[in-house]
C-alpha cells in the first residue's frame, strides 16, 4: 500500500487549505448565525476549479481525481461544512450524474456553466414521504408525449434557492414502482416551480436548503437523463459516489474538531498545568487521532477504488458510516475538551458539534449505510 501523495495532489490539497483558512474562516460564525449562503465565496470557488474538480477538462471542469476532490473537502471542511456541502453536492451529485449519463447537448447546455462555477446545481430526491425509501416518490412526471409534466415537492435541497439547474427524481409510471422513476433537469426559470421557505436547521446553517414545489411544469423530453425509467438506477449510482463527498466532509469536520482541541488543549491551564498533561484529556486525544486516521484510510480507499474502476458501493458506504461516527464523537469530545468555552461560538467547535450530526443522515442515513453493507458482504 502506498499512501504518499503525488506532488498535483499535494498543490490542491495545499490550495484548499488556505482558501479556507483566507476566505472561507473570516465569516464562517456570522454566516452560521444569519443563516447567509456564501454567494461570493462560491463563485472564487468556481474561479480556482473546486465545482467541477472531477469534470472532464472539454466540459470546463479540472480533470482531477476522486482522491483530488476529497484532499479539498476535507481541508474546505475543517473550516466550513456549510460551503463543501455546496461543493459536494455541485460536485458528486450534479457534474458526475450529467457527465456520466447525460447527452452530449446536455453537457454542452449544463455542464460545461456547472463545472466552471458559473451557475451551481441541486439534486432533488428527498420528498415529505421519500427520505431513505427513495422508490415511494410522490412527484410524479406525466408523458406528455413531447415534454413531462412535473409536480410534487421536494425537501431538505440543498443549494435550492442558489442553483439555477436542478436534477429532479419523480415517477412517470406508478404500475412499474421505482422502474418507472425518471430524472428529469429542471431550470429555475420554467414556470411552476417555486422555491419554499429556507429551513432554519441545527447546523450547516449557511447551506442553502429549501423546498421545492412543481406545480404543472412542462420539461422538455430532451431534458430527460438516459433511457425512459432510468431515474431511480441513476439516482443510486449518482449517491454512491456522493457519499464519498460526505464521508470526505465528515472527516474534515473531525480533523478541525480534533486540531482546535489539540490546540487549546496546549494553552488551557488547570491544576497547574497544561491541560494535555492531564491523562484524561491525552487519552481522548489519543483517541480522537487515532479514530480520524482510521476514517481517513477509509475515505482514501473509497477514492482509490473509484479512480481504479472497481466498485465502490461498500466501500463509499464504510467510508460514510464511519467518518460521519468519527465526525460527530471528535465534535463532542472537542467541545468536553474545550470545557465552557466549548459552549462559546467565538472557539468554533460547538459549530462543528452541529454541523457533523447532519453526516450521520443526508446523503444516506448510517442506518442506510449498513443495510448496504450488510448486503454487500452477504450476498456472496
Amino acid at each position: 500500500m502506498d499512501f504518499t501523495l503525488s506532488e498535483e495532489q499535494l498543490m490542491i490539497q495545499q490550495a484548499a487549505k488556505d482558501f479556507a483558512q483566507n476566505e472561507l474562516l473570516p465569516g464562517v460564525i456570522e454566516r452560521d448565525e444569519t443563516q447567509k449562503f456564501p454567494s461570493e465565496l462560491c463563485r472564487k470557488m468556481g474561479e480556482l476549479g473546486f465545482l467541477g474538480m472531477m469534470v472532464n477538462e472539454q466540459y470546463g471542469g479540472s480533470g482531477l481525481d476522486t482522491l483530488s476532490y476529497v484532499l479539498a473537502m476535507e481541508e474546505l471542511s475543517k473550516v466550513d461544512a456549510s460551503a463543501s456541502v455546496m461543493v459536494s453536492v455541485n460536485n458528486s451529485l450534479v457534474c458526475w450524474g450529467l457527465e456520466n449519463f447525460g447527452t452530449e447537448a446536455q453537457k454542452q447546455k449544463y455542464l460545461t456553466r456547472l463545472a466552471s462555477g458559473e451557475i451551481i446545481g441541486a439534486f432533488c430526491l428527498s420528498e415529505p414521504e421519500a427520505g431513505s425509501d427513495a422508490t415511494s416518490q410522490k412527484t410524479t412526471a406525466i408523458d406528455k408525449d413531447d415534454h413531462y409534466l412535473l409536480n410534487g415537492t421536494k425537501n431538505w435541497i440543498t443549494n435550492g434557492g442558489s442553483a439555477e439547474v436542478y436534477l429532479v427524481i419523480a415517477q412517470t409510471h406508478v404500475e412499474k414502482g421505482h422502474k418507472g422513476i425518471n430524472a428529469l433537469i429542471v431550470e429555475k426559470d420554467m414556470k411552476g416551480f417555486e422555491i419554499g421557505p429556507k429551513e432554519n436547521k441545527l447546523g450547516i446553517r449557511g447551506s442553502d436548503t429549501h423546498s421545492l414545489l412543481f406545480n404543472d411544469v412542462k420539461v422538455p423530453k430532451e431534458n430527460r437523463i438516459g433511457e425512459d425509467g432510468f431515474g431511480f438506477k441513476f439516482a443510486m449510482k449518482t449517491l454512491a459516489g456522493g457519499r464519498i463527498g460526505i464521508a470526505a466532509q465528515a472527516l474534515g469536520i473531525a480533523a478541525g474538531a480534533y486540531e482546535l482541541a489539540l490546540k487549546y488543549s496546549k494553552e488551557r491551564k488547570a491544576f497547574g498545568t497544561e491541560i494535555s498533561n492531564h491523562q484524561a484529556i491525552a487519552f481522548k486525544l489519543a483517541d480522537m487521532h487515532t479514530k480520524i486516521q482510521a476514517a481517513r484510510n477509509l475515505v482514501y480507499q473509497a477514492a482509490f477504488d473509484k479512480d481504479t474502476g472497481k466498485d465502490y458501493t461498500l466501500s463509499g458506504a464504510m467510508a460514510k458510516l464511519y467518518a460521519s461516527e468519527v465526525a460527530m464523537e471528535t465534535a463532542i469530545e472537542a467541545v468536553q475538551i474545550h470545557g465552557g468555552n466549548g459552549f462559546v461560538k467565538e472557539y468554533h467547535v460547538e459549530r462543528f458539534m452541529r454541523d457533523a450530526k447532519i453526516t450521520q443522515i443526508y446523503e444516506g442515513t448510517s442506518e442506510i449505510q449498513k443495510i448496504v453493507i450488510s448486503r454487500s458482504i452477504l450476498k456472496d
